[in-house]
C-alpha cells in the first residue's frame, strides 16, 4: 500500500525541479541584463533586448521581474552579494576589511562588465528621478560608514598615521576605488587597480600585507 510519504515524494521532486529551473532562468535574465545595461546604460537598455538574449518574450521576462526597475535592483543586489563574499565589510578587524577591499579591486579586474555597469549607473543615478538613485545614496553611506569604522579601529590600535582621520580616509578610499575603475575601463593596461589601492593604504595605515586575510593580530 502506498503511504502518504510515498505519494508526495514525486510532487516534492517536481517542485524542486521547477524551482531549480526558475532560478536558472532568473540567473540567465540577470546575466543578460548585466550585459545590456553595461553596454547601453539603464535608460537605453530595453527589456525586449534582454528577453531576446535569453530566448523568451518580454512578457515571459516580466513573469520573473515585475518591471525594469525591479530587474535593475536585482542586478545591483547580486553585485553586492558577490562583493560581500570578498570583503568582510562589517568585520571588527580593520586590517581584514582593507585587505578585502584590495581583493575586491583585483576581482573587479576580471569582471569588466560588472565594473562598467556600476560606473555607468552610478553616474546616471546622480539624477534624483533615476530608479537607482536611492540605492546609490544608501550604498555610499553604508560603505563610507563601515570603512570609516575600520579606520577608527586601526587608529585606536595606533596604526593610522598622524594627520589622517578615519572619515577622511574612508572618503579618500571610496573616491579612489571609483576613480580607478573609470581610468581602468578607459585603458586597462594603464594601471593595476588592486596595486594602486594597496599603495594608498600603505601611505597612511600600518598593515602587514604578508599575512593571509583574517590572520593578522593587532600590533
Amino acid at each position: 500500500m502506498m503511504t502518504t510519504t510515498d505519494a508526495t515524494a514525486p510532487e516534492r521532486r517536481r517542485r524542486r525541479g521547477t524551482y531549480a529551473k526558475t532560478e536558472a532562468t532568473r540567473q540567465a535574465i540577470l546575466d543578460a541584463a548585466l550585459e545590456v545595461f553595461s553596454q547601453s546604460g539603464y535608460r537605453a537598455g530595453s527589456l525586449r533586448d534582454i528577453a531576446m538574449r535569453v530566448g523568451m518574450s518580454e512578457a515571459g521576462l516580466l513573469h520573473h521581474f515585475r518591471n525594469k526597475s525591479a530587474l535593475l535592483e536585482a542586478v545591483l543586489e547580486e553585485r553586492d552579494d558577490r562583493a560581500r563574499a570578498l570583503v568582510p565589510i562589517e568585520s571588527e578587524d580593520g586590517a581584514e576589511v582593507l585587505r578585502g577591499l584590495v581583493s575586491l579591486a583585483a576581482h573587479n579586474a576580471s569582471t569588466p562588465g560588472v565594473v562598467e555597469l556600476y560606473t555607468t549607473l552610478s553616474a546616471e543615478a546622480t539624477s534624483s528621478d533615476h530608479p537607482a538613485h536611492g540605492y546609490f545614496v544608501r550604498r555610499y553611506e553604508y560603505t563610507r560608514g563601515n570603512i570609516e569604522r575600520s579606520f577608527r579601529t586601526l587608529r585606536d590600535e595606533g596604526r593610522l598615521r598622524h594627520g589622517m582621520t578615519p572619515r577622511r580616509a574612508a572618503i579618500t578610499v571610496v573616491a579612489l576605488m571609483d576613480g580607478l575603475q573609470v581610468q581602468w575601463l578607459l585603458d586597462r593596461d594603464a594601471l593595476d587597480m588592486a596595486g594602486e589601492l594597496r599603495a594608498l593604504f600603505a601611505s597612511f595605515v600600518d598593515i602587514d600585507w604578508s599575512v593571509e586575510q583574517g590572520a593578522e593580530q593587532p600590533a
